[in-house]
């Protein structure tokens, strides 16, 4: 206790510093954030390749802790320190004003999304096959990040098929149709792309929100949900990208709001995944007709409607867990989640698997294995650094299947024995990296070491 009473001093000591230094400097922060900021968050502080900065983006987040990213960067991101560039009052009155509200708040509705949306005349009587030569099914559709382009790859000559000018700051992976007809981009900003590879044309555009964090497609191509930080909202579009339901990412009371990590598709279990950034809880969202009903709280709870059976198709079945997802990966079978948190530094955790030490409750990041049909955690993952889940891949080792995963935060892939939830080994790598990749018919990996300035551009086999 008197830890933490002491630990809240410092931040408070160095919040009430910065103020002082702001008001002493007497910059004008808005001024200042246009010119250093707004290019990565956004004009209105909205979001464009970085997250939107606003009030309820930064709820996790201490003023002390923004002081610190301002001045230093922030490790596992694009973003740089500001610290030989601004100075101290400067940085204090930058990190002070993107606390402050938004006037007037951003919203983004129901009628705004159907608004936003556009489609190309006479798309669908457009030729039902490819309008080149190449294997439709062994292509490569390359996000350039660096001028906000799309080239499509033939993968068996390695040339370039056709080239397109995208949204600002593509972000989670393109997600294709089951027939690899049509490609869907998400974008930093809102926006979705559905794209006709066969006819090299675009589709349909729609703003899903003001900041989102990636889409993704069902395996019968038929549903597109979209995962936003703001607002703390999923949009569900049918596969022509017109609006079918929004769910607002808030507890069953409804009491408290959420940004959303991330969402993806279980194929086998025909359903959504989603993890929320601020809340402990994973979704799933069937949208098979034939799903069972879902029964949240108490059935004979008088003072909760929401005890009452719901349709299971298209409703949310939640899991409740020690701490929030940041990031997850699916075993082979899709019966489990393995999941990277980042508790608070609070000391506070929920409930315990038996046998269990529960997550980190020094800050620090943990991995988790939740299982979706028994929906509660069973497992904690040995993982150190910042385990990047969301980019591991799965394999056959021995007589296990093992799970590798790159690291955010040290220069190391961590190999998992998924049947003790064990490891097995730790491979030094050049650097720490984001992405992790291989193929069924190869004994080898790709593992990258972007967060490392000397390996940046180099790939380890």
């Amino acid at each position: 206790m008197t830890g933490l009473l002491v630990r809240l001093a410092l931040a408070l000591g160095l919040v009430l510093m910065g103020v002082d230094l702001a008001r002493a400097a007497g910059v004008d922060a808005p001024a200042l954030y246009q010119q250093h900021c707004a290019a990565c968050h956004g004009a209105q502080r909205l979001g464009v390749m970085g997250p939107a900065l606003l009030p309820e983006s930064l709820a996790r987040l201490r003023q002390a802790e923004a002081l610190k990213v301002i001045s230093h960067g922030r490790a596992a991101t694009q973003m740089a320190g500001f610290a030989d560039r601004l100075s101290a009052g400067e940085i204090a009155a930058i990190a002070q004003w993107i606390y402050t509200p938004v006037s007037p708040a951003p919203s983004w509705t129901e009628a705004d999304i159907r608004a936003s949306r556009v489609e190309t005349e006479g798309a669908r009587g457009w030729p039902d096959k490819p309008q080149w030569k190449a294997d439709p099914m062994n292509l490569f559709v390359v996000v350039e990040g660096g001028d906000h382009h799309v080239s499509l790859v033939d993968g068996d000559r390695f040339e370039v098929i056709h080239r397109f000018p995208s949204r600002f700051a593509l972000h989670g992976g393109p997600k294709f149709t089951p027939d690899g007809r049509f490609v869907f981009f998400g974008s930093r900003d809102g926006w979705i792309t559905k794209f006709d590879l066969w006819n090299l044309k675009t589709v349909a555009e729609v703003r899903a929100g003001i900041n989102m964090r990636n889409v993704a497609v069902s395996a019968d191509g038929r549903w597109v949900l979209a995962a936003n930080y703001l607002p703390h909202s999923l949009a569900l579009f049918d596969a022509d990208l017109n609006l079918v339901k929004s769910y607002g990412a808030a507890n069953l009371a409804k009491t408290t709001t959420s940004r959303v990590s991330a969402v993806y598709d279980a194929a086998p279990r025909k359903s959504f995944i989603v993890a929320l950034k601020d809340l402990p809880e994973l979704w799933e969202i069937s949208y098979d007709p034939k799903a069972e009903p879902i029964h949240d709280g108490y059935v004979h709870d008088y003072k909760m409607s929401e005890s009452l059976p719901t349709p299971g198709f298209l409703g949310v079945r939640r899991t409740m867990l020690d701490e929030p997802l940041d990031d997850f990966f699916f075993d082979q079978g899709y019966r489990h989640v393995l999941g990277a948190t980042r508790p608070k530094s609070d000391g506070e955790s929920g409930p315990k698997a038996a046998g269990e030490s529960g997550p980190k409750s020094d800050g620090t990041p943990s991995a988790q294995v939740v299982n979706l049909d028994v929906r509660r955690r069973i497992a904690n993952l040995p993982l150190p650094g910042m385990p990047h889940l969301g980019s591991g891949i799965t394999f056959e080792w021995k007589d296990t299947t093992v799970l590798a995963s790159p690291n955010l935060k040290d220069g190391i892939v961590s190999v998992i024995d998924m049947k003790t939830w064990q490891p097995v080994k730790q491979i030094p790598t050049l650097g720490p990296g984001f992405f992790m990749r291989s193929h069924e018919k190869t004994p080898y990996a790709w593992i990258d070491a972007m967060m490392d300035p000397k390996a940046r551009d180099t790939l380890l086999v």
